[in-house]
């Protein structure tokens, strides 16, 4: 098994990489969606997440009202630490059990929105960063995800720089490029993680 983790900026287009790398064969495993998981009504997590920050981050039916939750902790470092300290261990535990059901000779990618933030890498045997300019980011996040370019500056600031993401790279992703380029550049990537997960029989 080769474990990658797969990481970029908010808007930079990782979540295409990770579709395009499904459709060559990886196993995807993505924190983002596992993180929704473990905070849904009824779970462990959801209670701890209102005990951190009250009722009024829950909607009118019970569920976890992610846009008043975001603007609390978006803005304020000590509040998103106290979130990520609630969540993180969560999607740990789920990530492993995931991975630990994938065949021996899969190559497993981790859908690691923060991987850089919280010093994931050395959890991977490949680290691979989906990378675009912040004209490119903004331009998706207001365009295509309907923020305000503010809120979306907002987001981009608390993740880590461009410069940190790329050093932690073993591969780079170039996504300032149309969509057939991009395609084409993930078919090599998966030729070589799945040369590098023969090798590690």
């Amino acid at each position: 098994m080769l474990t990658v983790g797969l990481t970029g900026g908010i808007g930079a287009g990782k979540s295409e990489v990770s579709r395009l790398l499904v459709e060559c064969g990886a196993v995807l495993i993505d924190a983002d969606r596992i993180a929704r998981e473990v905070v849904e009504p009824g779970t462990p997590g959801l209670a701890s997440v209102v005990e951190a920050f009250g009722p009024e981050v829950l909607t009118p039916d019970g569920s976890l009202d992610r846009p008043k939750l975001g603007s609390i902790v978006f803005s304020d470092p000590e509040k998103l630490a106290v979130l990520n300290a609630i969540v993180h261990p969560l999607v740990g535990t789920r990530s492993r059990e995931l991975e630990q059901a994938a065949a021996k000779d899969a190559v497993v990618v981790h859908d690691v929105p923060l991987l850089t933030e919280n010093g994931l890498a050395p959890l991977y045997d490949v680290v691979v960063v989906v990378d675009a300019s912040p004209a490119t980011q903004l331009d998706r996040l207001v365009r295509l995800r309907g923020m305000t370019e503010e809120d979306a500056r907002a987001r981009m600031a608390a993740q880590a720089s461009r410069e940190k993401r790329r050093e932690i790279a073993d591969i780079v992703i170039d996504n300032d490029v149309p969509l057939e380029q991009l395609q084409a550049r993930v078919r090599e990537v998966w030729a070589e993680l799945a040369r590098r997960a023969r090798e590690a029989r």
